[in-house]
């Protein structure tokens, strides 16, 4: 019904009216919203539960949107000051890259008999845990970039930072991804990547 409308046409018609059209939005920001509300939490129901929050708050403010920007951007803002304003009223500490819970994730590779499947599943997660690694400056640049597609101009405006500078520090973060995954993940690499 409403997959091919951009997201400013779904706005707008939940702005008239058409209230279920806002599901559409979060079918298409869901994993977007979740991966980022991950990086602030240390279980996944808080991240879940964070989430959640994000979207109704978005459905809430969805008249202030302006358009200025993708919706992305200005959802991440919302997933950005909801994850504070949670980890504020929990008291809990920001998750620490250094945890040994990330290893264990790491470690955990999935195996099983479906190999293009497993194959897949595989290299997503060892990616994602390997973006865990990362400070939580270079991984919200490679979230934003590339799970979130946001250009490098919208990723300075969120980061508040000249593009070019964005250029430059997700080259760095690509870097040191890279180098997370040869170190962690060299076994896996070879093993898919020939």
């Amino acid at each position: 019904m409403s997959n091919g409308l951009h997201d400013s046409e779904i706005i707008g018609r939940v702005l008239r009216g058409e209230t279920q059209l806002f599901s559409e939005l979060v079918n298409r920001y869901q994993n977007f919203v979740f991966t980022i509300t991950l990086r602030y939490s240390t279980s996944r129901e808080d991240a879940e539960e964070i989430a959640q929050d994000v979207f109704v708050k978005a459905y809430r403010s969805l008249a202030d949107f302006r358009g200025d920007s993708k919706f992305s951007t200005w959802l991440y803002t919302i997933v950005n000051t909801t994850c504070i304003t949670f980890l504020r009223k929990k008291k809990l500490d920001v998750h620490s890259l250094d945890n040994e819970k990330v290893f264990e994730l790491a470690d955990s590779v999935d195996s099983g008999f479906k190999a293009n499947q497993i194959e897949t599943k595989s290299k997503h997660r060892m990616v994602h845990d390997a973006i865990q690694m990362l400070s939580v400056d270079d991984a919200k640049l490679i979230t934003l970039f590339y799970k979130g597609e946001q250009s490098l101009e919208e990723i300075g405006k969120i980061l508040g930072l000249e593009p070019n500078t964005v250029k430059v520090k997700l080259h760095r973060a690509r870097t040191r991804l890279k180098e997370k995954m040869e170190t962690h993940f060299a076994e896996e690499v070879r093993d898919i990547f020939g």
